[in-house]
């Protein structure tokens, strides 16, 4: 691997776990042994070494995750291993990411929001179906949030569990979910505080 390459598989592994905003020149040359000018010459800015490690993040996650092909359940498989395996220490790059640059306009933003569009339009082709690649999005996502947050692998087979009855059930026949009242939630929230 050459020395961009190696610089954008730490920055996305940083990113991971601290945010893009965690990526410094700075901090890159220190752990990877290089002078700042080394780092800089590959990005000349911070937003340019951003971009480009949402673009090595993309690469490695069509590598891990969709290259492969198959049927929907195939590659929702492959996610939740991609996750789990922690290709990214921090668990999937895109999930920390996207929800650290939503409302923030700008070219890192933008590179964020067509990785996503690609990720949801591939859902939307094997589901045929936009609600259910929402749906689909929204679970992988939460069982990378749970198995990160918790340290608790159960989440990925809760939600394979849950997918495959999400996949199987006929479009119009969504489960409504029941949800405590507002009370209850801040009252969970400011007795574990």
């Amino acid at each position: 691997m050459d020395s961009r390459g190696a610089i954008l598989v730490r920055a996305a592994e940083i990113a991971s776990v601290d945010g893009l905003e965690g990526v410094t020149i700075g901090r890159l040359a220190v752990e990877l042994g290089m002078s700042k000018s080394g780092v800089f010459s590959h990005f000349g800015a911070k937003e340019e070494l951003q971009i480009a490690t949402v673009h090595a993040a993309a690469e490695i996650f069509a590598r891990e995750v969709v290259v492969a092909g198959g049927a929907l359940m195939d590659v929702c498989g492959r996610w939740l291993d991609y996750s789990k395996r922690r290709v990214f220490p921090g668990g999937c790059f895109f999930v920390v990411t996207r929800s650290e640059f939503a409302a923030r306009p700008g070219r890192v933003r933008d590179a964020l929001m067509l990785f996503n569009l690609r990720w949801i339009s591939l859902l939307e082709r094997l589901c045929g179906d936009a609600q259910m690649a929402f749906e689909v999005d929204a679970l992988l996502a939460a069982a990378d949030r749970f198995a990160v947050l918790y340290d608790d692998a159960s989440a990925y087979e809760r939600v394979r569990s849950a997918l495959r009855v999400r996949i199987t059930m006929p479009t119009g026949m969504e489960m409504s979910v029941a949800t405590p009242n507002d009370s209850s939630i801040a009252s969970h929230a400011s007795s574990t505080i």
